[in-house]
């Protein structure tokens, strides 16, 4: 799903600033054995985003390379918003609630349901791995998007490599503000647990787009205006004058560190986990 997925996360870049995609721009890199019927399902698929976001391709290339040995697509989104309305990651304040849309892992679990099919049917349920796949349905962050800037907000970060622990401290951290954060209210779903459990990867910091960082001074009036377009949403903490950015577990306490490689690198087949 490579082209889906360009075109998704890209836009949600763009969402996440409060802005409306408008177009994109592509860079598409082959490498000399892909057949052509293989550029024109990834062409499909970008077609078919851009259908659904209702924005168009402006411009871009094409290039079969030996640089590359699989198949390398750039995207670049070009949005619109009001002067002086963009929103940044940065624009938390102290005292502020933090939003959680949807829930954590949403991409990394489609992606090592689909990349480890076979394996994971060892141990779990069809209907657990199929239903996994499918949380590709979720990786849009447009709607909420549109009801949280309406709504008002300081700051947006859609939750991507690093995990929901990477996206906490880089929105804590260009906001210059501290975190406490309640590990127990961080939405998850059961089957991202059951397949990080398989491959021994933790949730929190696995690449999770589909979910929405939102820092706001009315967290419950936001949870309860996305819920209405039929959004799920969880407050997960609030910002404090201090440096620490802080996860909370009954009596434990994590302090968060810059992220480092995305959970999703660590995934290892069955062979080299034995």
């Amino acid at each position: 799903d490579i082209g889906e997925l360009a075109v998704t996360i890209s836009i949600n870049n763009i969402a996440s600033a409060g802005a409306e995609p408008i177009g994109i721009m592509l860079t598409i890199l082959l490498a000399p054995r892909m057949r052509e019927a293989k550029l024109k399902a990834i062409m499909e698929q970008i077609d078919a985003a851009c259908h659904r976001y209702n924005v168009q391709v402006v411009g871009g290339h094409t290039e079969v390379t030996s640089v590359v040995n699989q198949p390398l697509i750039s995207v670049t989104t070009v949005g619109k918003v009001k002067k002086g309305k963009m929103v940044s990651t940065g624009g938390a304040k102290p005292g502020m609630d933090l939003v959680l849309t949807k829930w954590i892992g949403l991409e990394g679990t489609s992606i090592i349901a689909k990349d480890h099919e076979k394996e994971l049917l060892q141990r779990l349920p069809q209907s657990l791995v199929d239903k996994a796949k499918s949380f590709d349905e979720y990786l849009s962050v447009l709607p909420e998007s549109y009801v949280a800037v309406k709504h008002g907000v300081a700051a947006m970060h859609d939750v991507t490599e690093g995990g929901i622990f990477g996206a906490l401290w880089e929105m804590g951290q260009a906001s210059q503000v501290g975190l406490d954060v309640d590990l127990k209210a961080i939405p998850v779903k059961q089957e991202t647990i059951e397949i990080c459990e398989f491959f021994g990867i933790n949730p929190y910091e696995l690449i999770s787009s589909g979910a929405m960082l939102i820092a706001t001074a009315d967290g419950t009036g936001l949870v309860r205006k996305l819920k209405d377009a039929g959004i799920e949403a969880t407050i997960i903490g609030k910002t404090n004058d201090s440096n620490d950015k802080r996860v909370l577990s009954s009596d434990e306490v994590r302090f968060l560190e810059p992220p480092k490689a995305d959970a999703l690198y660590s995934v290892k087949s069955v062979e080299e986990l034995n």
